[in-house]
Order: C-alpha cells, then structure tokens, then sequence
C-alpha cells in the first residue's frame, strides 16, 4: 500500500511539472518526453497541427494506429481543457490510468463513481488540475456536466468526440445518443472539434462532419492496414477442432473468440474451461457486475482467452491480444474489421481466423428484421460473404472496401506469408493447383453460350443439365456440354469467383451475366497453364472427433533460439516484474510498459537514466519511476 501512495504523490508532483512545462511546446518535444516515442507515426503529427490551429478535425485510423494521441499531446500544449467524449465507461477508465502512468493528469465523469468520487473531479476540474476530461455521449447531453463545462473559470481548448462514427446511420454501430453531441458545440462555437474513428467509409465521414457541426472540416485518412494481422478464412467444422488447433499455435498469449450469439458464447466458453483453458465469457445476458469483473480479469491477464458477442467491442483498450477468431459471420466488413482490430494493437506479429459456413448465412439475415434499412443490411452481408469467399489477396479485398488500393505483387515469399492465407498459398509451389483445363473448359462454355448468361446456367450446361432452358436453347448440343464432371458445382462457382478476382471474366448487369475480360481471352489464345490456390468444397462432417488432453498438459510452444541469451532471459524477469508491479497498482500490465518496450530493454541492455530514455514507450515520467529496477534486471547479465 505505502508503494501504491508513494507512486501516486509522485503522478501528482509531476502534474504540475507537466502544466508548467508543455503550454505552448512543440509536439515533437512533447511526444519524446511524455511518451518516450522518437516520431510520429501514420498522420499524427498533421492531424495534431491541424487541432493547433483550432481547425475542425476528422481522424480516420487504422485501430492501434495511435489515435489518442492525437487529442493528448494538443491537450497538453493547449492551456485550457480538452473534453473526450467516449462511449464506454471501461474505456474512460483504462484511458484515465494509462495517462496517469505517463504523469497526464485527467478525469472521467460518469454513472459507476460515487458521489464522493464525482465531487472530487468536479473540484479538480475547476481548480485547473485537469487537462482531459472523459465524459460519455449520454452525459454530455445532460444539464448537470454542461454546467460544469460552462463555468466562467474553465478554458475548454478542444472537443474530442472517440469512435465518431456512432454518429452515422450509415456505420455499424450507430447510437442516437451520438446525436446530442452537435448541442455541446453550439455551447463553444469556436473551439476546434476532433472526431477520431477507425472505420468510415465516404457515407460515413460526411455522416460525421455533418451531424457534429464540424465547419471547413479538415479530413485525414490514414491507411486502413494492419501489416502486422495475418488474414485467414477456414471452412467451419461442425466440432470446436479449429478453435483448438488455433489456440495451441498461441498457446500462453492473450486471445478474443467473437460469436454472433450468447448462446454460442456460453457452450465455447464451458467447453474450452472443460479441457483447462484459461477462459471466460462476455455477452449483454451477464450482469454489468459479472461483465465489468471479466473483462476487467482479461485486461489485467488472469484469464488468456475471452469469448464474447459484439458487446464486448470498443471498451478493450489491451495492445497484447496476439489472435482474434471469429466463430460466426459478423454483419458487416466494418463489424468485421472493428473485431479483428483488437489483435496486435502494439503492432506485434498477430493473426485473425474467420471460421466461415454457407449456413452461417441465414443466422445473420434473421438479425435484419429489427435493422432500419434491411436492403442496406444485405448490402453490407454480400460484401462481407465475398470477403470469406475470396480466392485472392484477403488484405486487398478488406482495403478497397474502405476505398484503399492494396497489391501484394512485388512482394517477398516472406511477406506474402504474412500477409493472408490466400497470399501464402500462392506462394507456395506445394498449395498451387493446375487449373488450366477446368478454366480452359469455363471460359470456352461462356463463349459458345455468347456471354448472355450467368454463372449458375453457365455451369448447369457444364454438368450436362436437362433442363427445359438448355434444351431450348439447344446448349445441350454445344461441344461444352456434360464436359465439366471433374468438379461439383460448387467447385465450378468457386472457379467462377477466382477468375472474377483474377480479372479474367466479369459479372454484369442486374442478373450478372458472364463475359470474358482481355486478360481472358489471353490466356485461350495463348494455352497458358493456369496454378491456382484451389481447394475442392468441404461437404462433409469431420469424420471422427478428436479428444484432447486438458490444457494444462499442452507444452508450451519455444520462442524462436536467439543468438542473444541473456536478452530471452531479462525478457522472461521484466515481464514477471511488470506483472507483479501492475498487481500493486492494481493496473493492467500494458499501463506499466508494453511488450514492445520489454523487446527494446531486452535488445539494447540500458544500464543508465540517459540510455533509458533512448528505449521505445520509456518518457521522463516512467525512466524516473520504474529505472532503478530495471536497471537492476539488466545488470544481472551483464
């Protein structure tokens, strides 16, 4: 307890020391001494000198990408108060302890602190002892904080506004509170407003500027991509083998199991604790006490695996979850990028596996009779289905969806490996399937049925169908017909889509009639041989359930051999050291350093102040507190 008060006393020392030291910095001063970063990553720095120059301000960025400090660091130089406006009361919480560790000092004001509690963060907020104030949309839009915010005495410098696209009828997770926030700068016209989200396509970001009030609004895209998450699709099977087989390739790391409903939640959850696994679950149909003390559990890593509905989205502020499997099919490619989004946030190797089925489908359509626009929630599924269905890069699909060109040609073997499994496969000679007979086959049937037909008649005429169509047409006599047995028709539809991809045919029209593309008519002209990542359709159920052993017994996987011994080892104390300190803190592990900080101390061996603060995420703030002993760790092995 003495520790916990003696780190607190030296957070609100450092309060002051910051208030006086950053007004009217610059950014790059402050980023290396409050942060302990070198440089700014994707667009940070315009969006912060675009806050700076009291611009209106929207932020589209990758989640991970930095976002937050982006409103921090313009706090910090600003003279008055930034107002954050958040959706979840655990976000406010872990973004309130996280500044604290860096000497940034805030305060949330909502519904889970005691009255007590309120009034101190009133007070400190009205004694000038607070830069950033964390408020949620609902409480914004009441008399009591307005108030507050509209005292004589306070300076509001900026407005903040987190996952903005809750505004927008267009997003994926629209909330009419979101609505009320545009009232709140009608109370300070002048003052520059930040929205910052992760997902938004065009509709969504004039959704955004729009329904905030956001004048000349200045608008920066960063890029969508998280080079870092490896992209897989799996055809589910009707047991729980893939989830195991995925969760013994990161056996002892942190990982997130999304299902569409509680129910499914529930029977993983139990099955997965039946076998030892460190897990527990999260849905609306738990109590906000139970939700609160899982989630809570996760964070801080006393359980590994959390499977949870869409309910557990935006609140998770946890930079070392290393995998995200989607069981179901989420709704839409935003739901579906937002979910994937919770892996590798400190920008460390991590992966993400969508466990896909046709009859996942309908389960997904049966949410659209409560949705407000059902034809646009269709919209959205097909766009989501073609992306499980892709037979080419996985990353370039998920990146023009949000309007961002992406090519993986040009890259190494070892980058396309990182890249998604359909980037793998083609780069491995071993996964490739000569395709150039059925596809020869295809694209001749197109041609002698004069491209006026689609898909679905195409490979009926194909398999050697009967139907009264084709003998009418008199397809039943073209030397295409009944030559296509080799492969179901789904395999047919899957080579459909390939070459779709591939750019050899295109759909057209509203009944997506089949034409052949010049790259097409190439590859008859030329007998080209055609090597595909073909894989003929599951049909099946697993033939026979395998039994597993209970976790406990699993060995755990060997990190790669490092030619430096002594850096695997201080790696292995600095991160029982940091567990046992966050335990004293009562804080997540991630507040005290991230791994990629571990990675660096472990690397580069400081053993003084100065060689610290050359050291990834270490500031002024964290060398003077938490130095001496990790000097003290390093100096073991030297």
């Amino acid at each position: 307890m003495q520790e916990v008060k003696r780190i607190k006393m030296c957070y609100n020392n450092w309060v002051k020391i910051f208030s006086d030291t950053f007004t009217g910095q610059k950014p790059e001063f402050v980023l290396k001494t409050v942060f302990g970063y070198d440089s700014f990553r994707l667009q940070q720095k315009k969006i912060i000198d675009s806050i700076l120059k009291n611009q209106d301000t929207l932020a589209v960025m990758p989640t991970g990408g930095g976002k937050s400090i982006c409103y921090q660091i313009p706090a910090l130089i600003f003279s008055g108060i930034t107002v954050v406006i958040s959706p979840l009361i655990s976000l406010m919480q872990d973004q309130v302890t996280t500044l604290s560790s860096n000497g940034i000092k805030s305060v949330f004001l909502n519904s889970s602190q005691s009255l007590e509690e309120y009034k101190q963060a009133v007070k400190e907020i009205l004694t000038h002892k607070v830069k950033i104030v964390y408020v949620s949309p609902e409480g914004v839009s009441s008399n009591r904080i307005r108030d507050i915010l509209c005292r004589d005495e306070l300076e509001i410098s900026c407005i903040t506004i987190d996952e903005a696209h809750c505004v927008s009828q267009w997003g994926h997770d629209f909330r009419p509170d979101y609505l009320e926030i545009a009232g709140l700068r009608k109370l300070f016209p002048k003052t520059p407003v930040l929205a910052l989200t992760a997902t938004a396509t065009e509709e969504v970001r004039n959704d955004i500027c729009k329904n905030l009030g956001m004048k000349n609004c200045k608008v920066f895209i960063s890029s969508f991509d998280r080079p870092n998450i490896f992209l897989e699709v799996q055809r589910k099977q009707k047991n729980y083998t893939q989830i195991i087989d995925y969760i013994k390739k990161h056996y002892g790391e942190s990982g997130i199991i999304y299902c569409n409903s509680r129910k499914k939640v529930d029977e993983i959850t139990a099955f997965l604790d039946s076998l030892g696994y460190s897990v527990l679950n999260y849905h609306a149909g738990l109590s906000d006490e139970i939700r609160k003390k899982n989630q809570g559990l996760f964070i801080k890593d006393e359980i590994q695996i959390m499977v949870a509905t869409v309910a557990f989205g935006m609140g998770i502020d946890k930079p070392d979850v290393r995998y995200v499997i989607n069981y179901d099919l989420p709704k839409s490619i935003e739901e579906y990028y937002q979910e994937i989004g919770r892996a590798g946030r400190d920008g460390i190797e991590s992966s993400a596996l969508l466990l896909y089925s046709p009859a996942d489908i309908n389960k997904v359509r049966y949410f659209f009779q409560e949705a407000a626009d059902p034809q646009m929630s269709e919209q959205l599924l097909q766009q989501m289905i073609n992306y499980a269905n892709a037979k080419t890069c996985r990353r370039q699909i998920l990146l023009k969806y949000f309007g961002e060109n992406f090519s993986s040609e040009g890259f190494t073997s070892e980058q396309k490996k990182c890249c998604c499994d359909i980037c793998k496969k083609e780069d491995d000679p071993d996964s490739l399937v000569d395709m150039t007979i059925p596809a020869q086959k295809l694209l001749c049937c197109i041609i002698r049925t004069e491209q006026k037909f689609g898909a679905s008649y195409v490979i009926d005429v194909l398999l050697g169908s009967i139907e009264k169509r084709i003998i009418e047409n008199g397809h039943n006599n073209l030397s295409t017909w009944g030559i296509g047995n080799e492969l179901s028709k789904e395999d047919w539809f899957n080579l459909t889509d390939i070459l779709c991809q591939k750019e050899f045919i295109q759909r057209t029209g509203e009944y997506k009639i089949v034409t052949l593309l010049p790259k097409g008519k190439k590859f008859l002209e030329q007998r080209e041989t055609l090597m595909l990542p073909f894989e003929k359709s599951w049909t099946s159920p697993l033939a026979k359930t395998t039994k597993y052993k209970a976790a406990k017994n699993i060995p755990v996987p060997q990190k790669p051999e490092r030619s430096d011994e002594a850096a695997n080892a201080i790696m292995e104390d600095l991160k029982k050291w940091r567990k046992r300190k966050a335990d004293d803190m009562n804080v997540p592990p991630f507040v005290i350093f991230g791994d990629k900080t571990l990675y660096d101390l472990a690397a580069k061996k400081p053993l003084n102040k100065n060689e610290l603060l050359e050291i990834y995420g270490i500031g002024k703030m964290k060398a003077e507190e938490f130095g001496k002993s990790i000097i003290g760790i390093i100096e073991n092995y030297r």
